[in-house]
């Protein structure tokens, strides 16, 4: 009988955290938060990357190399300056999830970037995702993992 109860109790919260997942009730903000990002990543605007990542970030980039947002700061602040004729990088979001639990939310997504040198547009497409939380009313990352799509490989599941 503790057996069946125990089992039952564990489903329940299993299927209630699930639930409450799918829900995401702050969705619609978290999306306006990675595009707005993701929008002044392309043009290395230092100010939303202050706001999108939180101070004790941890970030594993696809390079499989860990950094921090005091290393990822430091680096974007001392970027040579763009030339107009540097290859171009857009950053967008497809294939967006967003899972929340209370004031955690993680997010996963496709990212794909599109850089043009010469009227010529290399796409290249990395899986993202990011553990937000939600501090003093603002969302900002504290982990992140970037993964780079083979060429020729799926980005999802087969349905």
């Amino acid at each position: 009988m503790k057996m069946r109860s125990f089992a039952a109790s564990v489903a329940l919260l299993f299927f209630g955290s699930i639930s409450l997942a799918q829900t995401a009730k702050d969705a619609n903000e978290l999306t306006s938060l990675l595009n707005e990002f993701l929008a002044g990543a392309s043009a290395n605007d230092v100010k939303i990357h202050d706001r999108f990542w939180a101070d004790d970030l941890i970030y594993t980039r696809s390079a499989g190399v860990r950094t921090t947002k005091p290393e990822l700061m430091n680096n974007l602040r001392n970027a040579a300056p763009r030339k107009p004729d540097d290859p171009k990088t857009v950053y967008s979001a497809e294939e967006i999830q967003i899972h929340q639990y209370g004031e955690a939310a993680v997010v996963a997504f496709k990212l794909v970037a599109s850089t043009t040198k010469n009227s010529t547009t290399e796409v290249l497409n990395y899986l993202n995702t990011g553990t937000f939380l939600k501090r003093n009313g603002i969302w900002q990352a504290v982990a992140w993992q970037s993964t780079a799509v083979p060429r020729s490989a799926p980005t999802s599941a087969p349905k």
